[in-house]
């Protein structure tokens, strides 16, 4: 018999059975399709030498008016600048508090602070300044001076406990003076929900009983971010909103503030779920915020506030300027917003809108453009060349002037394993180098994001596959940025089970660890640490009918009219073809008798291929073939072209 050549289609199929999916592949990881065919994807290497205390869930990359780039970066704990290959803790303060004492127990690490009404909570991170300890402790003022440390209980109103990374040699009940400079508090690491009196509605359970279980959920720590010009916009989620001037003279050495020179937000709501800059009016929009500024329970989770144009601190509307107030209607919550061409996007739970400038009277125009279309969660959509791509808690959308339902092949796969009350947690990026939208988002019974599902915009254009092009996998970030003010993109990684090195936070270990990446960067993971971590991936192809594809291909491709897959099949050899290979890679045939059965491999499987393999000889047999293509080790990449197989009719039995 003379070889049998099989083409895919571009993109995974997990809505058909694994012989149903017709010339298809069915599962893969760390893999793309680049004008249809399969490839590694590229490394990624550590752009910093540490890791960032905490969880990132939030990226901006930004210019200042002479050139310098920063890429502000939002995590559960602190607000920092990435610029040249270092970080730079900019998170604001707020008001320093003075006149507090500190005491010590003999052989214990635990301190505690005494400060009437203080303000703070568990978790809360504090710094030390103008440090006199009392005698006798056998800590030295440098262990404090300047010094981050984390609220490990709060006793009382006046006193809170922090843990140094050595034990006291005294016992001092109170003394000393030391000025406190809380930061700014962000919010959980993880979506969670909210237990305890007054989550749920009166009448909920037995009297005295606590809650099993709660439909009150409780957000992760999100920021924010956005630019006015060279001044970094920067929103805690359900706070205030602090500027940060890239422009102004040594700016790595100020932090985040409200009251920046010239770029003030003192007037600003104090509690808003997310803001942004209008692009091309130059107003600062506030989603989700206060109808009372100043008066956190006023508010409205569908209210929006805009501020004077090229004015960020003045939102009191007058007849001589532009600011102003709207109110959305269908949903309950605004959940995220993008800017579009020439327009705002404005997703709540179920709806879409659109916020364009109008001129007076009204300043800006509100349209409902979707709904039952609403958004999983805030960072879950990307916008590019106008057309927004998005995740809802059932589906895939886009919008181009029309909402759109995207048709998914991986959509089962996708919602019936997605964690949807953590939705906050699901990252969107946008990879322009390679067309694909990347949704991140946790798996059930998994903490924090594992697995991705990417829609290749491009591909599913160039190639018209039904149901789009789209790949899943199983890696995991937290935060993205496009190549734009960089070649290639920068994302975030988490793993909780480490401890971050920056900010250093004084004797405190498992508060997770961000590493930031710079992605497409050769083949393999390097670490923080110089070290390299192979990137595996793996392709997997539907269960080949190897009789109706031969008969097939012997008939010019017209079916033959016999019972698919009658005999069983053997095959000598297949013939390798790869469009590029570097290093070596692996090539497993599984083999069933029946579409239900369990899958056996081949006896020599896996086959090691290199770029001067010509062919492998197999002992195959079977009525249903798969094959895998995949690597396991560093400096290896590959994209695959055809499969060819040498196969000959081998009986019943």
């Amino acid at each position: 018999m003379a070889l049998i050549e099989y083409k895919f289609l571009p993109g995974i199929d997990k809505q058909s059975s694994d012989s149903g999916a017709e010339s298809r592949w069915i599962d893969s990881d760390n893999v793309r399709f680049r004008y249809g065919l399969p490839e590694k994807v590229g490394g990624w290497s550590s752009l910093v030498t540490s890791t960032i205390v905490g969880v990132a869930r939030a990226m901006h990359a930004f210019t200042d008016l002479t050139g310098n780039r920063y890429v502000a970066i939002g995590t559960d704990k602190f607000l920092l600048v990435y610029f040249e290959g270092q970080l730079y803790d900019i998170t604001p303060l707020k008001t320093t508090l003075t006149s507090a004492t500190i005491a010590t127990t003999n052989g214990s690490a635990t301190c505690t602070i005494t400060k009437s009404t203080h303000g703070l909570s568990v978790g809360d991170i504090v710094q030390l300044d103008s440090v006199t300890l009392p005698g006798g402790t056998g800590y030295q003022n440098s262990d404090f001076e300047d010094k981050n440390f984390q609220v490990i209980t709060v006793p009382t109103t006046g006193t809170f406990t922090i843990t140094q990374s050595s034990n006291a040699s005294g016992t001092v009940s109170t003394g000393g003076s030391l000025s406190l400079k809380p930061y700014e508090a962000v919010g959980p690491r993880a979506q969670t929900y909210g237990y305890g009196w007054g989550i749920a509605s009166w009448g909920n359970g037995n009297w005295g009983e606590a809650a099993a279980a709660s439909d009150v959920s409780l957000e992760p720590g999100l920021w924010s971010l956005d630019n006015f010009g060279e001044v970094l916009i920067a929103t805690v989620a359900n706070g205030k909103t602090f500027t940060w001037n890239g422009g102004a003279g040594s700016p790595l050495n100020n932090r985040a503030s409200t009251t920046t020179s010239s770029f003030q937000t003192t007037n600003n709501p104090t509690s808003s779920r997310m803001t942004l800059i209008s692009p091309t009016t130059r107003h600062l929009i506030h989603l989700a915020t206060e109808t009372t500024i100043g008066t956190t329970s006023s508010q409205d989770d569908m209210f929006i506030r805009f501020s004077d144009q090229e004015a960020i601190n003045s939102y009191a509307p007058t007849a001589i300027n532009t600011a102003g107030t709207q109110r959305l209607q269908d949903g309950t919550k605004i959940v995220g917003a993008l800017k579009a061409k020439e327009t705002i996007l404005i997703w709540t739970d179920n709806a879409l809108y659109t916020m364009k400038f109008v001129g007076a009277p009204f300043t800006f125009g509100f349209e409902q453009v979707g709904t039952n279309c609403g958004l999983i969660g805030k960072n879950a959509a990307v916008e590019i060349d106008g057309v927004a791509f998005w995740m809802s808690p059932k589906g895939f959308f886009a919008f181009d002037g029309t909402v759109k339902s995207l048709p998914c092949t991986v959509e089962d796969h996708v919602f019936e394993n997605i964690d949807t009350t953590k939705g906050q947690q699901v990252t969107a990026g946008l990879n322009n180098l390679f067309t694909e939208v990347t949704w991140y988002y946790p798996s059930s019974g998994s903490e924090y994001d594992d697995k991705y599902v990417v829609y290749n915009y491009g591909e599913s254009t160039l190639t018209r596959v039904p149901g789009g092009v789209w790949y899943t996998g199983t890696e995991s970030r937290t935060s993205w940025v496009d190549a734009t003010i960089y070649p290639k993109p920068f994302a975030t990684k988490y793993d909780s089970t480490s401890s971050g090195t920056f900010p250093t936070i004084v004797g405190q270990s498992g508060l997770g660890q961000t590493t930031l990446f710079e992605h497409e960067v050769g083949t393999d993971q390097v670490n923080p640490n110089g070290t390299t971590t192979a990137v595996t991936s793996f392709i997997k192809s539907y269960d080949i009918d190897l009789e109706s594809r031969m008969r097939r291909t012997a008939q010019g491709g017209v079916s033959s009219g016999s019972i698919a897959g009658e005999f069983f099949l053997a095959m000598r050899r297949f013939v390798p073809d790869f469009k590029t290979l570097l290093g070596n890679c692996k090539i497993s045939l599984g083999i069933k008798r029946y579409p239900q059965d369990s899958q056996t491999t081949t006896a020599l499987s896996p086959f090691t291929v290199t770029s001067t393999t010509l062919k492998k000889d197999t002992r195959a047999r079977g009525r249903f073939l798969n094959i895998k293509i995949e690597n396991d080790a560093a400096s290896e990449s590959w994209r695959f072209g055809t499969l060819k197989l040498d196969l000959q009719q081998d009986g019943r039995r």
